[in-house]
């Protein structure tokens, strides 16, 4: 009697081997196949975006989760704060009475334990960036020439405007709009009439600032820099609002708030952009407090804001002005305030003794 032959392997054979495939095997591997390289292929397209796109989340402000504008610092640990952040977290410390520290790692942070981070400004200066005009993407070290000198829809005037003429439009049609404006050939009366108009609003600017200088002259002259956060209502339809944490100007502890376009149901609804802010007094005054205030833009912001000062007298029993506003040039910079992840403004207090 022969030897029994061996036993069945306990797993299929390879094809090379020469074992049968089971019917339809091969179409599930090639549905294998395919599953598996759209998977990988999906896998690489996730990981593959843009440089400029990864590097955001790696260079932006660990505290505002913005990309800095300016100076860039950094905690003993590497953590990166723009200077505008930086600069509140150590107000904040210094108002509590605490130590300040890194948000991200609890270390200590100081003017003298925090170091710029050269290497991240050239970086962030070399992103990408859209031209607010013509949306073409440009290194942001050239951005502010490019939309100040080059870009062909950058907002412009006439060369006229100097009699007058209120144009104002992309350069591209400047050359078309010049020769054919009116006013090169307009009468003496004629321009005398609009001459008249201009030097009553250049004494109303040089009354402002007239102003301004003499507010600076005053004895008690408090300023810091504020940062407007943004926060929902309770609302069953939440509104933006904006408020920055308590601060201390003159012996005193403030609070500012603002609102978008006073509040509108549907502000995302309307073109026209409006901030409008209050100052509120928390601290307690045994007599009346006479101030005058104004907000101006921060040192580490480019948004562009008209100086306007507003009057009030605070008590304990009226200790909040109304919403003024805030004197932005036009929608564009206000959708800019908006887009950002928080607003830094300047508060000046003037108080006024009598």
């Amino acid at each position: 009697m022969g030897r029994p032959g061996p036993p069945p392997p306990a797993y299929p054979l390879s094809a090379g081997a020469g074992a049968r495939a089971p019917i339809g095997s091969g179409r599930r591997a090639d549905q294998g196949a395919a599953a598996a390289a759209a998977a990988a292929e999906a896998a690489a397209a996730a990981g593959s975006g843009k440089l400029e796109e990864r590097l955001y989340s790696v260079l932006c402000c660990t505290v505002c989760l913005d990309l800095p504008k300016a100076s860039v610092y950094q905690c003993t640990n590497g953590h990166l704060m723009c200077a505008g952040c930086f600069i509140h977290l150590l107000a904040d410390a210094r108002l509590k009475e605490e130590q300040a520290t890194c948000p991200n790692c609890r270390c200590e942070i100081s003017k003298s334990l925090c170091c710029r981070n050269l290497a991240v400004e050239k970086a962030v200066s070399e992103l990408p960036s859209e031209c607010g005009f013509c949306l073409r993407p440009f290194p942001r070290s050239l951005l502010e020439r490019h939309q100040k000198e080059e870009c062909q829809d950058r907002v412009t005037q006439c060369k006229y405007k100097r009699i007058g003429c209120p144009w104002h439009g992309p350069f591209h049609e400047l050359t078309v709009h010049e020769a054919a404006c009116a006013h090169p050939t307009k009468t003496g009366n004629e321009l005398m009439e609009i001459l008249d108009e201009m030097d009553q609003s250049h004494r109303k600017e040089m009354q402002l600032y007239n102003s301004i200088f003499s507010l600076l002259s005053f004895e008690k002259i408090g300023y810091t820099e504020v940062q407007f956060r943004p926060y929902r209502t309770d609302d069953f339809i939440t509104r933006l609002y904006y408020e920055t944490p308590r601060f201390t100007v003159l012996s005193q502890t403030w609070v500012l708030k603002a609102r978008v376009n006073d509040s509108e149901r549907n502000p995302n609804l309307s073109c026209k952009r409006t901030l409008s802010f209050q100052l509120l007094l928390k601290s307690k005054v045994t007599a009346p407090l006479e101030c005058s205030f104004l907000l101006l833009k921060g040192p580490y912001d480019d948004v562009k804001i008209s100086p306007v000062i507003y009057h009030f007298v605070f008590t304990n029993d009226s200790n909040e002005t109304d919403y003024v506003p805030l004197p932005i040039v036009d929608s564009v910079e206000c959708n800019k305030l908006l887009a950002a992840k928080n607003i830094n403004l300047r508060l000046f207090l003037f108080q006024i003794q009598k």
